[in-house]
């Protein structure tokens, strides 16, 4: 079993928080894991970026190669598209369908659809909508963590028990709105994944 990811968004979204969560739950399936993370201007609305490597045999870099990703998540769609080659021929992108324009020559909706429509494998939603209706606005990267996890590899079940855990210092209310929220997304994608 070998799964990469490409986690990627802007700063202050949550991404750091997805890895750590299927850090947690790679770590109960037994699996290696290796990280390298490009924090950007993160606290200025910057690109986060994080190669996540998982595997069950040893893993030799933390960096992915061109054309080697099996799954590119992403919080901003545009972000998502700037990591493309990276993303193998089978390789599946889980990505909010709503940007955060924080650039003046950022490419109209338009533009942005029309690149996410050429791809054979791919979840684009309304990450924001989704977290919302899930109980809190600011879950939407838990969200996309449960949209992504038909694609990770790892027992459902473990990825929630990673939420749980690095959320329990938060009290019980906030896990069981992440919970939530990871539901929401797995849901999403089960009735979406095109």
């Amino acid at each position: 079993m070998k799964t990469d990811i490409i986690l990627s968004g802007v700063g202050g979204q949550g991404i750091l928080s997805i890895a750590a969560a299927i850090g947690e739950a790679a770590l109960e399936e037994g699996l290696y894991m290796k990280q390298a993370e490009v924090h950007g201007m993160s606290q200025r609305g910057g690109d986060v970026q994080s190669n996540l490597r998982l595997s069950d045999s040893p893993i030799a870099s933390d960096l992915i190669p061109l054309g080697h990703a099996d799954l590119i998540i992403s919080l901003e769609p545009m972000e998502g598209l700037r990591y493309l080659p990276y993303l193998s021929k089978e390789g599946w992108l889980v990505t909010n369908s709503k940007p955060f324009v924080n650039i003046p020559n950022y490419p109209t909706p338009d533009a942005i659809e029309a690149e996410l429509a050429k791809l054979p494998h791919k979840v684009v939603f309304d990450v924001e909508e989704i977290a919302k209706d899930a109980g809190s606005a600011r879950a939407a990267n838990i969200v996309l963590l449960g949209a992504s996890a038909p694609f990770l590899g790892i027992e459902y079940a473990k990825i929630e028990a990673g939420v749980r855990r690095i959320f329990a210092r938060k009290g019980e209310e906030v896990v069981a709105m992440n919970l939530k929220a990871l539901k929401a997304g797995y849901d999403v994608a089960q009735g979406n994944a095109k």
